[in-house]
């Protein structure tokens, strides 16, 4: 379909956000509170783009509202066009003040720590910068980049994690490690394997995620099925707190043990597991401008020295 005056005319960044607004209301009616629109007008809105474009974008039902195969096509581009108009603006108000403004980082919790020596830094030579950080595990840190919800993301990475749109930048490689509580009864013994370790109390990720694959893969280079897990999540925080019991083990970067908050009860067992190194990357989306200030986040993170 061409773009000449005649669809540029009629297709508006105005109906671009109103559609982004309808979607994630779920319906027309919670979008017209938050637009301040009546639902008139923005049925009207949708269906000058359904009309221009000659497709249905939505689908209506009793229960709200659903976005076709190409209203998701054309939502997804539209959010690539306002987070350009957004990096324009921000890159025209830093030609004034190059030093200021939010970086949005995305980053894992074993790797907070790291952020946080990254950060300590930054906000000494330029406390005008800010920072909003999100931690979740990779999939959605991704998921944010492409949504353009978060300039950088830093998080560990596989040759085959990392699709034609992003860009990796190595930082450190960072082995796995089986954690414990300090009072854990295999804490400090000498010449351990994973198998020694089959019959103990397990917290692990789910064997799917992006960390649980690489725990599958290192149990199965041992030739051992992956043990029992009593709890099964996502959240390392709460596995953290069940290592807190003494009672139980997991597998998570060695980085982990040398947080300020955790080197006081937390403990790697004797078990070498060089297989499970692997590198951590600052992860950005290809062909997306950088602001200056995530320039110099990104600077200062490759500068920060790293105990791994």
């Amino acid at each position: 379909m061409p773009w000449d005056d005649r669809l540029g005319r009629k297709l508006r960044l105005k109906d671009l956000h109103t559609l982004q607004v309808v979607v994630e209301a779920g319906s027309m009616a919670r979008a017209s509170l938050q637009l301040a629109l009546s639902q008139p007008a923005i049925s009207k809105a949708i269906a000058d783009m359904e009309r221009a474009l000659g497709v249905t974008l939505l689908d209506r039902t009793s229960q709200g509202v659903q976005l076709t195969e190409p209203g998701r096509v054309l939502l997804a581009r539209g959010r690539i066009v306002f987070d350009e108009l957004r990096e324009g603006i921000r890159e025209i108000s830093e030609m004034a003040h190059p030093h200021r403004g939010e970086i949005r980082i995305g980053t894992t919790e074993p790797l907070t720590g790291f952020l946080a020596e990254v950060v300590s830094r930054m906000s000494k030579a330029y406390p005008l910068i800010s920072y909003s950080v999100e931690v979740s595990d990779t999939t959605t840190l991704v998921r944010g980049l492409r949504e353009r919800t978060l300039d950088v993301a830093i998080t560990r990475w596989t040759d085959g994690a990392i699709a034609d749109d992003l860009t990796a930048d190595v930082l450190f490689n960072a082995p796995l490690a089986v954690l414990a509580d300090r009072r854990h009864p295999l804490v400090g013994r000498k010449k351990l394997s994973l198998a020694d370790t089959m019959q103990q109390a397990w917290t692990l990720s789910p064997p799917d995620s992006f960390l649980g694959r690489i725990v599958v893969a290192a149990f199965n280079k041992r030739k051992l099925q992956l043990p029992a897990s009593v709890v099964t999540t996502l959240s390392i925080h709460t596995r953290l707190n069940m290592l807190a019991s003494g009672r139980f083990l997991t597998m998570l970067p060695l980085r982990m043990v040398r947080q300020p908050a955790n080197r006081s009860w937390l403990r790697a067992l004797n078990i070498d597991l060089p297989d499970t190194a692997g590198p951590v990357a600052l992860i950005t989306v290809r062909r997306r401008s950088v602001s200056g200030r995530v320039k110099l986040f990104m600077k200062a993170c490759r500068e920060t020295q790293v105990d791994v």
